[in-house]
């Protein structure tokens, strides 16, 4: 029978172990810019530029779902079918588990508590504002009135 959900405990952890060893093995993606940083996840969506590093925190989700899709009931051809899955993802499967991954770690080092949230030079935050420039817009005002 046919699912779409990762009902087997084995086959998450199996995911997520996949996913952990890809992060550390070094795949993680170029960052774009880390003195401009959003934090989001897809129902909060932003308005960001092209130079901002935008860190969707439940990106990871939806790849472990895509891997899911259509998994047959018998936990070996499941597991065989998402092998065959990663294998043919390649090394862009493995950098796009890794960046999702990583965006989780930084938000949580960053001590990211609400989304959406503008971070400037890890250390200036804004917390709840889509529109990126604004938000950056008010952390330039809030500098220029403590120098």
């Amino acid at each position: 029978m046919p699912t779409s959900s990762l009902d087997s405990p084995m086959l998450r952890r199996g995911l997520l172990a996949v996913a952990l060893l890809a992060a550390f093995a070094g795949h993680a993606a170029a960052q774009a810019n880390d003195a401009l940083i959003v934090v989001t996840d897809s129902r909060h969506p932003v308005q960001a530029p092209a130079d901002a590093r935008v860190i969707t925190l439940d990106q990871a989700a939806r790849i472990e779902a895509e891997l899911a899709t259509d998994l047959p009931a018998d936990a070996t051809r499941s597991t065989a079918l998402v092998q065959q899955r990663l294998k043919a993802g390649g090394a862009a499967l493995q950098t796009r588990v890794a960046t999702a991954y990583q965006g989780v770690v930084d938000a949580w080092s960053l001590g990211i508590t609400t989304i959406p949230a503008v971070v400037v030079d890890q250390r200036y935050v804004v917390y709840g504002e889509a529109d990126v420039a604004k938000a950056v817009a008010r952390i330039d005002a809030h500098r220029r009135s403590r120098p």
